[in-house]
């Protein structure tokens, strides 16, 4: 009887353990998924940051440019993203600058101008059709305020994983975008990204991968 009653609290304790070892597994999962969501949604915020950092620097710009000079960057900005939009996106596309006078303060709002069907559609960068027109349209903000502000800023373009949200189908005319912003304002582009098809638009390029803590680096042959 004393051995069987000791077989039964083992046989009791094992699958404790086992029950709790199965919980600890699926919590253990759980918070390996809450941790991915929670970087996903740190990026995500990052990168919302930034959108919202390079609008407020475009609307300082115009906001305290004197009446000519603001005009000016106005055309200036206004073309520079049409350009990008159209490139990438198609004609059907264009950038707006609405300025208006706030006691005595000039405050800009910045549209995109869609065409569907022959009506044409206003809206803020980031309520247009996904995620890629709000990279096109911030991409192309930052590359005119570089080239409006003065004194003018000199040297290559840095672009951290440009047009992340872009989709594949428009990959190849994004690349031919950042090649003619090279070309037209004779600037390097120094890029990082994961999109192995933007990578193989450059003159050089490096893929760079972590092996036991250690980054290698080998070149991309675009030949």
């Amino acid at each position: 009887m004393r051995s069987s009653s000791i077989s039964d609290r083992i046989e009791l304790l094992e699958q404790r353990y086992k029950k709790a070892q199965n919980k600890w597994t699926r919590l253990d999962a759980k918070r390996t998924l809450l941790e991915e969501q929670l970087g996903e949604k740190t990026r995500e915020l990052d990168s919302y940051f930034e959108t919202v950092d390079t609008y407020e620097k475009a609307r300082v710009l115009l906001q305290q440019s004197a009446e000519y000079a603001r005009e000016q960057a106005k055309q200036q900005i206004e073309t520079l993203v049409t350009n990008a939009l159209q490139y990438v996106f198609g004609p059907l596309f264009s950038f707006q600058i609405e300025l208006e006078e706030h006691g005595n303060k000039a405050v800009a709002e910045f549209y995109v101008v869609s065409e569907y069907e022959g009506v044409k559609v206003k809206t803020r960068p980031q309520d247009s059709r996904g995620g890629g027109v709000v990279d096109i349209v911030t991409l192309a903000l930052r590359v005119a305020l570089i080239e409006t502000v003065q004194p003018k800023r000199t040297g290559p373009l840095l672009l951290d994983e440009p047009g992340k949200h872009v989709s594949g189908e428009y990959v190849l005319y994004l690349y031919e975008f950042l090649k003619s912003l090279s070309t037209m304002f004779k600037r390097q582009i120094i890029m990082i990204t994961h999109n192995y098809h933007l990578a193989q638009s450059g003159d050089k390029a490096y893929d760079v991968t972590i092996k036991d803590g250690i980054s290698d680096v080998s070149e991309i042959d675009n030949t």
